[in-house]
């Protein structure tokens, strides 16, 4: 069976990258763009380092902002709407994966109208054209959407995340600038970073996980585990370290998928409106001793990759708790929780372990597992 990689076509580093979005659209013959920004983004300044290049650059665009930190179904009909309406021809995505994620949604449903109903998009949807033209500035150093080919909305009807995977929704252009995430607060700046190093962990211990995708696991494991904690005392080589260690992740995980610290996380933000990355890095350790067994000699590799040192001369035994209390140390030092108490309600645990089992990640777990294993799991937790 052949392993397929899908990777962005062009893709920006460092600071001042978003510089290079007049040129590509000018370059690229797009005539107004459709921005996709959340509010806060909005009303703290953080969109207007954008929108100044397109303005100084004589680049016409419509701002759209009505975007939920877990976008729902109504977010993306009415950004398809208001698309429509606008005359774009491109989107310009600022934010973290929430408002990544709804243009996602936006541009796919632009060309592939069928799909209007949004719920049709959940899983492998078998969209026949690629969307309308994204370029993706994150302003978090977490999520990686300007370079995945998956995105999340919230059914809130039913209290669920919609895990949607299609190859035709990747940004044709990533710019990834630390100077757009220097305004983080700690607080997200761990989270976001948190989910990073999930994103790498689990996409490295995945059932689908090969060659091409460990190389870039493994690094972005070395990038964070070094970076994090100097992005969230905002020094400017932390900032720089964890946009291009959760950019490098994005790559691996966006190709293997990733497993049940996924799965788990996403019935939290869909219930509670839990940020997924405080939900993901309480899980992680958890998930990844329970996961243990299932993972051959990677754990070792993942405690190298944390800075651990000795592991050539530990037992199987020993390397497997080094990884996860190297995970541990980094979730406590950047200020996380390591229990879900003041989340979940004992009694939601039957529907949340549902979910999870449900969940489109739940596949890519190394492990074999069912709603019972989960179900534990989340227990031990509370």
């Amino acid at each position: 069976m052949a392993n397929r990689f899908v990777l962005n076509e062009t893709s920006y580093h460092g600071a001042g990258a978003i510089s290079a979005i007049a040129d590509e659209a000018k370059g690229r013959g797009f005539q107004k763009a459709f921005v996709c920004s959340d509010p806060d983004l909005v009303k703290f300044g953080v969109t207007k380092k954008v929108l100044d290049v397109l303005d100084n650059a004589g680049l016409h665009y419509e701002l759209y902002s009505n975007i939920k930190p877990n976008p729902t179904i109504e977010n993306v009909q009415t950004g398809v709407a208001s698309f429509k309406a606008s005359g774009a021809d491109y989107i310009i995505a600022i934010g973290g994966g929430s408002s990544m994620d709804t243009a996602k949604a936006v541009g796919i449903i632009i060309n592939n109208p069928e799909f209007a109903d949004v719920k049709s998009l959940e899983g492998v949807a078998d969209t026949k054209n690629k969307c309308v033209p994204i370029i993706a500035v994150p302003t978090t150093a977490g999520t990686a959407a300007e370079v995945t080919i998956n995105y999340v909305i919230t059914d809130v009807e039913n209290n669920r995340k919609m895990v949607c995977v299609d190859p035709h929704d990747i940004p044709v252009i990533a710019v990834i600038d630390p100077d757009m995430m220097s305004t983080m607060p700690k607080g997200l700046t761990a989270a976001t970073g948190m989910d990073a190093l999930t994103h790498a962990i689990e996409g490295y211990i995945t059932a689908g996980a090969w060659e091409l995708s460990d190389m870039f696991h493994l690094k972005a494991i070395e990038i964070i585990a070094r970076s994090l904690r100097g992005a969230v005392d905002n020094t400017p080589e932390g900032r720089e370290g964890m946009a291009l260690g959760q950019y490098v992740a994005g790559m691996g995980f966006s190709n293997v998928g990733l497993g049940i610290v996924h799965s788990m996380a996403h019935p939290l933000g869909a219930l509670y409106d839990t940020p997924h990355g405080i939900a993901n890095a309480i899980i992680l350790p958890t998930v990844m001793e329970y996961n243990a067994e299932a993972t051959g000699e990677k754990y070792k590799y993942i405690a190298q990759a944390m800075g651990v040192e000795g592991t050539e001369s530990m037992s199987v035994e020993q390397y497997r708790k080094a990884a996860v209390d190297a995970v541990k140390k980094l979730s406590q030092d950047v200020g996380i929780p390591d229990n879900l108490r003041d989340i979940v309600k004992r009694e939601d645990i039957p529907f949340l372990a549902q979910s999870a089992y449900d969940d489109a990640c739940r596949p890519g777990n190394p492990k074999e597992t069912s709603v019972e294993d989960i179900t534990r799991l989340y227990e031990s937790l509370l």
